[in-house]
């Protein structure tokens, strides 16, 4: 469960309240929201205020980028929004309009990881209303949660280990012509693909990739052992050796061990559900529309 919705100073509240304010006047929006660190607590005096403004989908096609325009203008002449942001260096206001609608990528050769679940994740399932939840806010919590459905999960995950392990198989190539911060890159890219296949392997949505890593997947997932094994993969000693190779090696027996569908029955993980009811029976399957929304 989201903590209740609270803000680590009279500021962040403030400024919350400004943008609420704002958007409560104009139309087509259906639900203001905090998302990030604020809507689930974890938020500290220095964190920046992350908030999303859901419009509906009856909307003109261009109100997205309308409504930033307003906004960014409106803020600029905010006194409250520039003491907020003098708080410190790297305190900053972000307001993100989106139109609901969470389009699935196919990756080409390089791709991966994408952003589709961590949107589903941060806009809908760890989302807090400032005020009420609108009609079309709720519609979305109804069509991607607990999680979407098993066909377009299936062709995800096959998707994310198969890009996971082409990096993988890419390392051995890059350290033979000495392209060692290539090697690097790629490692640190796989690490991020092997965490997208384990989420989707637990039918859980993420927070992100590259933090919140041990809340994720030792208080989230119930692995701690599992986690406890990911640091040391990025930990190299020397980077222009053959220790990439071996961190490459290790990278795939957990890809392998974890992101196979059923995996966390035969690991016997710790009892407790994920955040967004992970573990739970997903819904059937989702209806997905076109259009991209922007992402922070």
């Amino acid at each position: 469960m989201i903590s209740p919705l609270r803000f680590p100073t009279a500021l962040h509240r403030e400024v919350a309240d400004l943008a609420r304010d704002f958007f409560s006047a104009q139309a087509h929006v259906d639900t203001i929201l905090v998302v990030n660190s604020c809507a689930r607590g974890r938020a500290v005096a220095g964190s920046d205020l992350d908030m999303a403004v859901l419009i509906t989908p009856t909307a003109p096609s261009q109100e997205v980028q309308s409504l930033t325009m307003k906004w960014n203008q409106f803020m600029a002449t905010q006194s409250v929004v520039h003491r907020f942001r003098s708080t410190g260096r790297f305190t900053q206001v972000h307001v993100d309009v989106f139109d609901g609608r969470m389009t699935p990528t196919v990756w080409d050769d390089g791709g991966g990881p994408d952003s589709f679940e961590v949107e589903i994740g941060n806009r809908i399932a760890y989302a807090a209303p400032l005020e009420d939840a609108g009609t079309y806010f709720r519609q979305l919590q109804s069509q991607w949660m607990p999680y979407y459905g098993d066909d377009l999960l299936l062709s995800r995950l096959a998707m994310v280990r198969e890009a996971c392990a082409r990096d993988l198989d890419a390392i051995p190539f890059f350290l033979g012509r000495s392209l060692y911060f290539q090697a690097f890159d790629r490692l640190y890219k796989a690490l991020q693909e092997f965490l997208q296949a384990l989420f989707l392997a637990r039918r859980t949505y993420p927070l992100a990739y590259n933090k919140w890593i041990r809340e994720q997947v030792a208080e989230w997932l119930s692995l701690p052992d599992l986690y406890e094994e990911l640091p040391p993969i990025l930990s190299i000693g020397s980077i222009e050796s053959a220790e990439l190779g071996q961190k490459a090696d290790a990278l795939r027996v957990l890809l392998e061990r974890w992101t196979c569908l059923g995996a966390q029955d035969r690991e016997a993980a710790q009892p407790g559900a994920a955040p967004n009811g992970g573990l739970a029976t997903p819904v059937a399957n989702s209806e997905v529309t076109e259009g991209p929304p922007s992402v922070s």
